[in-house]
């Protein structure tokens, strides 16, 4: 009975200062609302995770080390506010009006963030199946995240102002002009994204060349927005991803899937050097096992043919040349060297003359992709033929420099300043 009494004084008491009854109540109700966020986060969510790590599945830890669970168990203090903030005594309406829909806003936020991050896992968890290199689906990801974070604000703005999501919407529906105009860019990308992916012109790896934005190399992320290419200098270009749609750009993926790489370069003959070729130099080339048997063949060829003419003469007989028989080494050359696709276009031919010369092209692939073996490849090619085509009687156009005409003058009759001037070309020698 005393008890009760000293109960019922200490209530009499506190009765005269309703403000300390305020505060004594709402400090109980943030101590509950933090120990129950405690017991959510140090029990529930480290049993979850504990639960998800001893699980033989490959993607357990992805889950592990995301934010989900932890994101939704701060959704349970401000349940706990919500609820609570009705009971405590002498706090007006107004303020518990506001509280609630703070706490209320809170807990949308809180959902939009965790449904956010489960997006994220779900990307981590495709990307590390092979096909989503083909199919890459970040952009969609991100447009979904756009959508939710769209609703989320919607919800949260017409939590305060107490109105429905759907009467915010059809309020909005005036404003469309101005938010197609707001993201344009959004709806741009996001029909480039589609096109993108339905005619699978860009994927994950592809090497692509754009030169109108100085983007050359691998192309390693793909987002709604943008496309990051990382150059082979080690820069990083960003590229918007309507500009893949809007403007042209090469993919080299089809290289990489033949697995062979083109050659196309010429070797510049001076006109000069080519001629018929004397039985001497003849013998002299049949020396290359290479050619042996090629001439026995032309000349029995040729021999035919100028039988059969009703009027021979030195002029209108075909015989061979030094050129043709360069060509003819050439191709027996690729065709014996273990640098290139046998089963892959092999072509010898002459572009139309320049006065740089007669562009003798070669166009062959390599049976390798890889740009240190290809280079080396080219490399050795062309080493071989430059250093070889004297033996046909035949000569590489060059620009003369200063030291041809320093050759073919004689000393005494220029000195350093014409020679200078010679290199310059504005000498009057």
């Amino acid at each position: 009975m005393q008890q009760f009494n000293f109960i019922q004084s200490i209530q009499d008491w506190s009765d005269q200062y309703p403000w300390l009854e305020m505060l004594t109540s709402l400090t109980l109700l943030i101590l509950f609302a933090v120990l129950a966020n405690l017991i959510a986060k140090q029990v529930v969510v480290r049993g979850i995770r504990k639960l998800v790590s001893k699980m033989k599945s490959a993607n357990s830890q992805i889950f592990a080390q995301h934010n989900v669970i932890r994101r939704i168990s701060n959704i349970v203090p401000a349940l706990v506010i919500m609820n609570g903030i009705a009971t405590i005594p002498h706090i007006s309406e107004k303020l518990i009006t506001i509280i609630q829909m703070a706490a209320q806003a809170f807990i949308f936020l809180t959902l939009a963030l965790a449904i956010s991050e489960f997006l994220n896992i779900f990307n981590l968890i495709y990307q590390r199946n092979p096909k989503s290199r083909n199919k890459p689906i970040k952009g969609y990801l991100q447009l979904v995240k756009l959508i939710l974070y769209i609703v989320c604000g919607l919800m949260i703005l017409g939590t305060f102002l107490k109105k429905d999501v759907f009467t915010l919407l059809a309020g909005f529906g005036a404003m469309a002009a101005v938010l197609m105009l707001v993201f344009q860019n959004t709806i741009l990308s996001l029909v480039a994204s589609v096109q993108i992916s339905s005619y699978d012109m860009v994927r994950i790896g592809d090497w692509i060349e754009m030169p109108t934005l100085n983007a050359d190399g691998d192309v390693i992320d793909m987002s709604l927005h943008t496309i990051t290419v990382q150059n082979f200098d080690k820069t990083f270009t960003t590229i918007p991803t309507n500009k893949l749609v809007t403007d042209t750009f090469k993919n080299w993926r089809g290289m990489a899937d033949a697995g062979v790489r083109r050659i196309k370069r010429s070797i510049f003959i001076d006109q000069s050097s080519v001629h018929f070729m004397t039985h001497e130099e003849q013998r002299k080339l049949k020396e290359f096992l290479l050619l042996d048997q090629y001439l026995n063949t032309k000349n029995q060829e040729l021999e035919v043919f100028n039988q059969q003419l009703s009027n021979p003469s030195r002029y209108n007989q075909r015989r061979l040349t030094n050129l043709g028989t360069f060509r003819a080494y050439v191709e027996f050359y690729l065709k014996q060297h273990p640098g290139i696709a046998q089963n892959q276009s092999l072509i010898i031919r002459q572009l139309q003359p320049t006065s740089e010369g007669l562009p003798l092209e070669i166009y062959t692939f390599t049976n390798t992709t890889a740009w240190k073996s290809y280079e080396e490849i080219q490399s050795d090619i062309f080493d071989h033929l430059i250093a070889i085509i004297p033996e046909f009687g035949l000569r590489i156009y060059q620009a003369p420099a200063g030291i041809d005409f320093q050759t073919m003058l004689p000393s005494s009759d220029i000195n350093d300043s014409d020679l200078n001037d010679l290199h310059h070309g504005t000498s009057k020698v």
